[in-house]
């Protein structure tokens, strides 16, 4: 199959649709499956999973847990990407989708310390890791999918779409967890913190059925027509191509860190330190998000236009101007600040880089490794950016009696993808099939 066949066998306008659907749709799952352990470890799993040790501790610990997930995913890039690689975007799509639903599931009808001991905090662990594992390779093909089908020139729209995804999900599971806090306390430590995790059960079957409808992508049917699948993908991306590897890596650092920052690290920080309601914290989370649901499109669509990098630098750019005011606006505790702050932040210093990577990673890649190597550099950032830092920030506020150290940590961190944007190339106008 040639080059110009392949091209002419991408989506219609109205298949194309549907393929962005069922890709961000899946997405959103996953992200709300994700996302609602950090806000329970942020909130609730320090008392009932931890209750034997002092208040910091029992934080650290919880947010230890929630930082498996993190350790967890590049493991699932690597694996789920390599099968991506080999067999398909599509099964994996599928499966990574089940596992997640499953370890979501259960983490709802997890007994207690009080019930059960060591064993719930061992076990809590357990499915954060499986959340991990599913989540690490859940991005790349819902990526890929979207991307391999979309038309030249509309990839960072259209890839942009499965971003949307995470904001939709952070909406979902910020408004769910808003709704369950809202009950009286002794009743959302009992039981209600479970409901959250329990519904998405239902959000996975309905998930499954959609994604089920959507073709294989062309890209890789033609890597298959010509017999031409790398046999061990993992080292060929990382080790054969190093280059494209670290700038994936340290394009996402900045921006995992900033948003990991905002809904676990704030949250605990303002509601704890600050005395800030929680339902303040998670409304300012859900509108922030509900406004990324149009920037995140946005800067997708400009991505095609002026390119990629350019994003990378202004979200740099921000995040080195924004990491003191932050905490300043949020030490105000007037609600109307605080709730700025977060929706400035999380749109600026997260959703100008976050918006391109569903095109930008995979265009950094040829089509033989592009499962692979896009969902190890994007999930391995994560685990360095995302996982650490809300614990390292944690420690170091409880250590320097403030939040400076974690305005510097932010700010050393933007400097990494600073260096990593200068050695990345422009990739809007390359071909997919290479």
């Amino acid at each position: 199959m040639t080059s110009t066949a392949v091209i002419g066998s991408s989506a219609s306008p109205k298949n194309m649709g549907i393929i962005a659907f069922a890709g961000t749709f899946g997405t959103i799952i996953e992200w709300y499956d994700f996302l609602i352990y950090g806000t329970a470890a942020a909130l609730v799993f320090n008392k009932l999973f931890f209750p034997t040790v002092d208040p910091l501790t029992g934080t650290l610990a919880a947010l230890a847990t929630y930082a498996v997930g993190f350790v967890a995913r590049p493991v699932g890039g690597a694996l789920f990407g390599h099968f991506g690689d080999r067999i398909g975007r599509k099964s994996m799509l599928m499966l990574t989708m089940a596992i997640m639903g499953l370890g979501t599931f259960l983490v709802g009808l997890l007994p207690t310390y009080d019930q059960i001991g060591i064993f719930a905090p061992a076990l809590l662990v357990l499915l954060r890791f499986v959340q991990g594992l599913a989540m690490g390779g859940e991005w790349g093909g819902a990526s890929l999918m979207v991307l391999e089908h979309a038309p030249a020139g509309k990839r960072g729209f259209y890839g942009s779409l499965v971003q949307v995804g995470f904001s939709l999900g952070l909406v979902t599971s910020s408004g769910v967890f808003a709704l369950a806090t809202a009950m009286p306390e002794s009743s959302f430590l009992a039981w209600g913190w479970r409901l959250p995790f329990l519904v998405s059960i239902v959000l996975v079957l309905l998930g499954a059925f959609i994604r089920a409808r959507v073709p294989e992508t062309p890209v890789f049917e033609d890597l298959k027509a010509r017999n031409d699948i790398s046999t061990n993908p993992f080292v060929e991306a990382v080790f054969k191509n190093p280059r494209s590897f670290l700038v994936a890596l340290g394009l996402k650092l900045s921006e995992v860190s900033w948003v990991y920052m905002l809904t676990v690290f704030v949250v605990g920080y303002a509601t704890s330190k600050l005395a800030l309601p929680r339902k303040l914290l998670l409304d300012a989370i859900f509108w922030a998000a509900l406004v990324e649901v149009v920037t995140i499109p946005l800067f997708g669509w400009l991505s095609d236009r002026i390119g990629r990098r350019p994003f990378y630098f202004l979200g740099v750019l921000f995040t080195v101007l924004f990491a003191f005011p932050l905490f300043w606006m949020l030490d105000t505790k007037d609600p109307a600040i605080v709730m700025l702050a977060i929706i400035v932040g999380l749109n600026l210093g997260h959703g100008l880089m976050f918006a391109p990577e569903s095109a930008y990673f995979p265009e950094l890649f040829g089509a033989r490794v592009r499962f692979t190597g896009a969902s190890f550099g994007f999930q391995a950032s994560a685990a360095i950016g995302g996982g650490f830092a809300p614990i390292i920030a944690t420690w170091l506020a409880a250590y320097m009696g403030g939040t400076a150290g974690v305005s510097i940590m932010l700010i050393l961190l933007a400097a990494l993808t600073f260096v990593a944007t200068l050695f990345a190339r422009e990739t809007k106008d390359v071909s997919l099939l290479e």
